[in-house]
C-alpha cells in the first residue's frame, strides 16, 4: 500500500467496488445515470479479463478515486477502434506488450494531491510491460499535462470512439513512468 497524505492507495476487486467506482466516475468525469448504467456492465466484463489490475484511492473508507488496467490484445474492442489511427501515425506496434490504463478518475476534491498520479504509477508498475497506453479527450486538458508529465506521449490524435461526440487523444508512455510534478489533475476518461 501507497500512502499519500490521508488517502491510502489499495487493491481492490473491481467486480466488488463497481457501483462505488462508477459513482466517483460520474460525479469526475459528468456522467448521466444512463451512461453509468452502461458502463457498469463493460466495468463487470472488465473484472474478468485475464491479467486486470484494480486499484482504489480512499480515504476514511471511502472510495475517492481509482484506477485500472490490463494487458492490451489487439481483439480487445477498444483496440480495434484505435488500430487505424495509431498504424496511420506509424506507431501499430504499441497495441503489442503494452499495459492499457482502462479508467482513472478522482473526485474533484481530492485533485491535485498526488492521487491520480500514485494510481497510474502504481497501476504500471504492476503490470510487469515495459510500455502504457491510455486515451484520453483529445483536448488542453489537466489530465492531459498530468499524463505528459508522467512521460507519455501523443500517439495519435482525433481518435473518434463511436457513440462519442469528443475526440480523444491516444497517448503511449515507456516504463517506468516518470516522477510526475505535483499538482496536476487526476480524471480523464482514459477509455
Amino acid at each position: 500500500m501507497e500512502q499519500l497524505t490521508e488517502v491510502t492507495i489499495e487493491a481492490i476487486d473491481l467486480a466488488a467496488w463497481a457501483p462505488y467506482a462508477l459513482e466517483v466516475q460520474a460525479v469526475a468525469f459528468g456522467l448521466t445515470p444512463e451512461e453509468v448504467a452502461v458502463r457498469l456492465h463493460i466495468v463487470g466484463r472488465h473484472a474478468l479479463q485475464p491479467g486486470v489490475i484494480a486499484l482504489g484511492a480512499m480515504s476514511g473508507g471511502r472510495l475517492v478515486g481509482f484506477g485500472y488496467g490490463m494487458p492490451n490484445h489487439r481483439e480487445h474492442w477498444w483496440s480495434t477502434v484505435i488500430e487505424p489511427y495509431l498504424e496511420e501515425q506509424g506507431y501499430g506496434d504499441w497495441l503489442d506488450e503494452v499495459f492499457a490504463i482502462t479508467e482513472l478518475h478522482v473526485l474533484p476534491q481530492f485533485q491535485g494531491r498526488g492521487v491520480g498520479s500514485g494510481l497510474i504509477r502504481t497501476l504500471c508498475e504492476r503490470s510487469g510491460l515495459p510500455r502504457s497506453i491510455l486515451s484520453a479527450i483529445d483536448a488542453e486538458t489537466p489530465a492531459r499535462r498530468l499524463y505528459r508529465s508522467l512521460g507519455y506521449r501523443d500517439l495519435a490524435r482525433a481518435v473518434r470512439f463511436p457513440n462519442t461526440e469528443r475526440p480523444y487523444a491516444v497517448m503511449g508512455a515507456r516504463l517506468p513512468l516518470r516522477a510526475g510534478r505535483a499538482g496536476q489533475s487526476e480524471s480523464a476518461n482514459s477509455r
